[in-house]
């Protein structure tokens, strides 16, 4: 009998319907997609400060607002643009973040120039492969690394804010750079499975 849902051990941190889908879909997985890629930081550095719940809910808000995080139409954003942006409730106004979001657009499109990809910049400060950790659920999971020191200073050097190094731990989370489901949860082994060089 396939087990259900409320079944699984999961890690502790997921709280509600929308925070278990993340989890068990998208959390950890790696992701090699520019798009992708982009999307998640973005969506990072918005958290800032605040809950990935609140994040969540407003993450379709987001793509709506933010033309499906499209870098190109991202960096083209102009004052109006920026303006009509503050006054959506959908997402958060946050001056600072809003403004972010282009600067740290037209940054990404300079690294898929140089790098070839975005993926290919910032695959390489975990060496092309997922970091698989072993963390039991009791053990308390760092919010950084030298890792994650390392990308936040290349991002900072090439142009981008909001990309500090918790940030930046966060999103190597996210998109699988590093394995962090704890080793109870059933996530642990099938992204374990999942994890493949960088194409």
């Amino acid at each position: 009998m396939k087990p259900t849902s409320s079944d699984l051990t999961r890690c502790k941190w997921p709280s509600n319907a929308l925070a278990i889908r993340y989890h068990d879909e998208e959390w950890g997985l790696p992701q090699h997609d520019d798009r992708v890629l982009f999307e998640f930081l973005i969506l990072e550095g918005a958290q800032a400060g605040l809950s990935w719940d609140t994040v969540l809910q407003k993450r379709e808000n987001y793509r709506a607002a933010f033309d499906g995080f499209n870098p190109q139409r991202i960096a083209g954003y102009d004052r109006r643009k920026l303006e009509s942006l503050l006054r959506n409730p959908g997402i958060i106004r946050n001056r600072l973040k809003i403004a972010s979001a282009v600067k740290n657009a037209r940054a990404f499109l300079s690294i898929q120039k140089e790098f070839g990809s975005f993926d290919a910049y910032v695959w390489q400060f975990v060496g092309g492969k997922s970091r698989v950790n072993a963390w039991p659920s009791d053990k308390r999971v760092p919010v950084r690394t030298a890792e994650s020191d390392a990308m936040s200073k290349g991002l900072k050097k090439l142009g981008f804010n909001f990309v500090g190094s918790t940030i930046c731990y966060a999103f190597m989370q996210a998109v699988g750079m590093v394995n962090d489901h704890s080793v109870e949860c059933f996530r642990y082994a099938q992204v374990g499975r999942a994890r493949r060089p960088r194409a």
